[in-house]
Parts: C-alpha cells; structure tokens; sequence
C-alpha cells in the first residue's frame, strides 16, 4: 500500500473514531473539548491512558477525547488538517513534514529521547550477524522500529536490502503475529510485545535498551496556530500528562491495572519487564532533548537536502515546560528528576 493511501485510510479511520467519540455523552459537561491522537499501543504510552482513567482531564476542566491511530505520517495529516490539537507519537512524520514546510507543527514536550525497542528472534539466530539473509518484522517503514533496526545493525556494518529485508506488519500485535507463524526470522518490537515474544519461546538478538540511541521516540505535539488561541487549553493537557507520568512512576498497581485492560495483559512478568524497561526512559518531567531531534533530520537529509537547513530548536516551544517547572508545579506532583 502506497504511503498516500496508507495516510488516507488512517485519516478516514480517525474519522470515524471521531464521529463515534463525539456520540458518546461526555463526563466532562463543561470542559473544553481537546482531542488527542496516541499513535502505538505500547507501554510507553500508558501516562495518556493512566490520565484518562484517574479523571485528571476531567479534574483540568478538559473535555478529552483520546483516539488511537498507528502511523506517525497519519497522526502528523492527522493534525495538520485540525482532527485533532495535541498528539503523542514517535517525532520522525512531524519533522518530515516540518521539513517540507509545515512548520505550523511543535513539540511541547516528550515522553521519551531514546529508543527503547529491541529485535527478537528464533534461538538459533544467535547474534546480530546471523540476521543475515534475513527477514525481519517492522510495524512499518518509517517507524521508530525501522528506524531503531537500521541504526541497531548499521553498528554491525549490516544494511537493509542488501543483508535484511524488513517486512511491514501494520502494527505491535501483528508484527509478533508475523513472528509466531514463522512469516518472518526476526522481529523488532516495543514492551510489552517483547516480553510476550520472551514467553513465546522467542529469544533477544538485540537489546535496545542498552544501546541509548537518541530519537525523539515519543513526543508531544501540537500547533503553533492553536497554542496562540488555546494556550491555556495546551497547558493543562501538559500539566495532565506530566500527572499522568507522576502516578505512573509512583503506583505500580493502578498502572498494571490501566495497561493491562488497554493492552490485554494478564501475565504479571510480562508487565514487570515492560514497566522495568520504559520507567527507566520516560522522561519525567517531560523534557524534550535536541539531540533526539537532530538523530531524525540526519537521517531526513538523506532523502530531503533541506533537513540540513533546519536546527532541532525550531521545532521546539518549551513554554510550558518551563512554566511548570519555574512554579513548582513537578515538584508539587512528586515528579522526579533524572
């Protein structure tokens, strides 16, 4: 499928994510409508839904619809044509977009600077090496996963095309799908599909976490546009979500609890590995690390010369982080520094 009509479909799927949301009665009556796009189903993600669950939109005066759409070139159309106003998901389709000219597009904050995902396969893939010839599993092209396999095997002097072929999956739970059916040799996948892949017999060929690659994995987005009439709104989506990191941290219990029902996880193991691997990268306060930025529009300028024109700061509105930090506001919250 092309990457225009993958954006279509998605763009119409959010759509109707939209139309149903809107037909639901609110909790919220006299909250300010904001809806937000979440673009994996992935542990990492779990201070939106911890938020959502624990009333603290509600608590904010915010009327807040929470719609999942895997893709970040779809999230990025998404937000570009005023589906909705805040989005939390890998940063590579904002900054290719913001290449090209739609510079409207800021991050606000991020939930994670590294890429924590890792590529499993079966035990007689021993090593890094071995993965050659072969075929590995990948959400889509594009990805964070993409984009942590290229980097991952390219320390071992290891191409795609030339020594692997990825194979795109749609989505976490596919690409594990594609795994356990032996439809690929390897696969890269975020917690917890990993630890489900561990479960399965499955065994790690690279552990991403060990690596720190900088990549603005997972960050928050909005537009410039919006932020001059709704600045306010803005803020207390953040000072929401940086709550939302603060209980995750902070109570285990009631995380497991939001993650599992969102993620259909039982097994205890699988939970404890996932939220031992992405408490250690989440950003506590929301910071949002140039270097990140810039580990995309290097590899942006490979294919767009103009990439090499644009500086990771100005991409970036640290208003609100500031601001809650000068008040105390992470301090109040019990969130930790790194």
């Amino acid at each position: 499928m092309s990457r225009q009509r993958t954006v279509r479909v998605s763009c119409m799927i959010l759509g109707l994510a939209l139309l149903f949301s809107a037909a639901r009665p609110s909790n919220s009556l006299a909250g300010d409508k904001l809806t937000g796009i979440y673009g994996a189903q992935v542990m990492s993600q779990a201070m939106l839904w911890i938020a959502n669950e624990a009333g603290i939109f509600s608590n904010y005066n915010l009327d807040f619809q929470l719609i999942y759409i895997a893709s970040s070139a779809a999230v990025t159309a998404a937000m570009l044509g005023g589906d909705a106003e805040v989005a939390s998901a890998g940063g590579v389709g904002s900054v290719r977009a913001f290449v090209q000219g739609a510079t409207d597009l800021v991050f606000i904050g991020a939930i994670k600077n590294i890429l924590t995902q890792s590529i499993l396969g079966n035990p007689e893939i021993r090593k890094p090496e071995d993965l050659k010839g072969k075929k590995i599993g990948d959400t889509r092209i594009g990805s964070n996963t993409h984009y942590f396999t290229v980097q991952a095997l390219k320390q071992r002097r290891m191409e795609a095309g030339r020594d692997f072929a990825f194979i795109q999956t749609g989505g976490e739970a596919e690409t594990l799908a594609a795994l356990s059916r032996g439809a690929v040799d390897a696969a890269a996948m975020s917690a917890p599909a990993d630890a489900k892949a561990l479960g399965l017999g499955f065994r790690y060929i690279v552990y991403g976490p060990e690596l720190q690659i900088p990549h603005a994995a997972q960050v928050l987005v909005t537009r410039r546009s919006l932020i001059s009439k709704r600045a306010d709104a803005i803020g207390r989506f953040m000072r929401s979500v940086a709550e939302g990191v603060a209980i995750m941290n902070k109570d285990k219990e009631f995380t497991y609890k939001v993650v599992g029902k969102k993620l259909r996880v039982t097994d205890r193991k699988i939970l404890d590995a996932a939220y031992k691997v992405e408490t250690q990268a989440i950003e506590p306060r929301l910071e949002i690390k140039p270097e990140g930025i810039q580990a995309i529009l290097e590899e942006v300028s490979e294919i767009d010369s103009r990439a090499r024109k644009v500086k990771p700061q100005d991409l970036i509105d640290r208003r609100y982080l500031d601001e809650m930090e000068r008040s105390g506001f992470f301090n109040r919250i019990g969130s930790r520094t790194r």
